[in-house]
């Protein structure tokens, strides 16, 4: 331990108000809406949670937990919120945003994604890199254990140049060798790694790549099905990402931009053997529709799919 001297404290706190007038937390509505930050931050815990708690919410913000019972009561006569009471401790409510607050979510999540996107604009791919290695980095070194530690492991960004070679070969090693699935799914991974990589709308369609200590472990994309229906693609968690929650990240984050993307329904199609994928996707809310045999790959496997009203 050291004891920091005084230039270094004055960097820090030069650097916290650059930051906080730089994504606009001191005016008074954030992201010009009516609500501040701190409201901001419980509605997105609420949006991204599987039914949190009250308790929950006020644990990962660290806030008190009076300010967090005002501030639900305050969603719940808005509309935005409802409340399901726990089957194993009735002093428990789990949380989950209504249609009305989802609705009014999602164009705000759309702009702070905006907002992000604006500030980083004006760099390039490798100032954008190093932006976001630097901020890991500081979260890394000031951050909690537990958790949050498994949160900073690792990093969601877009694709750069060679990643969708990467989830191509790395889909065809992967499923050979743990579900012997040979030709020509590597094939169907090319074609839907070529199909967005040449005719993608970054509106409406997304890829995102998992990526720790420098090089990537996990890929899931986001496309276009018709204007009310979004397609999951090509989860993919490397074994060495795994345990880390980055599946249900990258799930979370397609079903976020979903949402503010405008779309009605996210849809997806698996198989009954991919038993860690089916698991996030129940959890998301996702809900297996059918289901049919078949004989593909050098395999007998079960194909199923799977849906979300969103």
């Amino acid at each position: 331990m050291s004891e920091p001297g005084p230039d270094r404290i004055a960097a820090i706190r030069r650097f916290n108000r650059f930051y906080t007038r730089q994504i606009g937390v001191l005016r008074k509505g954030y992201l010009d809406s009516p609500y501040s930050l701190g409201e901001m931050r419980v509605l997105y815990e609420i949006f991204r949670g599987d039914g949190p708690t009250a308790s929950d919410i006020a644990r990962a913000l660290d806030l008190d937990a009076g300010y967090i019972s005002r501030v639900l009561r305050h969603f719940e006569k808005q509309g935005l919120i409802s409340r399901e009471t726990s089957a194993k401790d009735a002093r428990q409510s789990h949380l989950t945003l209504t249609a009305r607050g989802r609705k009014t979510f999602a164009p705000l999540e759309k702009k702070s994604q905006v907002q992000v996107a604006g500030m980083l604009a004006h760099l390039n791919e490798a100032e954008q890199a190093r932006v976001v290695a630097a901020m890991s980095e500081i979260e890394r070194l000031l951050g909690h254990a537990g958790q949050a530690d498994n949160e900073l492991a690792y990093t969601l960004r877009n694709p750069k140049p060679g990643d969708f070679g990467w989830v191509v070969t790395r889909h065809a090693e992967l499923y050979l060798e743990e579900y012997g699935w040979g030709e020509p799914f590597e094939g169907l991974c090319a074609q839907i790694v070529a199909d967005f990589a040449n005719k993608n709308d970054p509106a409406r369609e997304r890829c995102w790549i998992a990526e720790r200590h420098g090089e990537p472990v996990g890929s899931i994309f986001l496309v276009r099905d018709s204007d009310e229906v979004a397609r999951i693609r090509l989860l993919l968690v490397d074994p060495k990402g795994r345990g880390l929650g980055i599946g249900k990240r990258l799930v979370d984050e397609c079903v976020g931009f979903a949402r503010a993307a405008g779309y009605k329904q996210v849809t997806l199609w698996t198989h009954s053997v991919l038993t860690a994928a089916r698991h996030i996707y129940e959890r998301a809310g996702f809900t297996l529709t059918s289901s049919e045999p078949r004989h593909t790959w050098g395999q007998d496997v079960v194909a199923e799919y799977w849906d979300l009203r969103l």
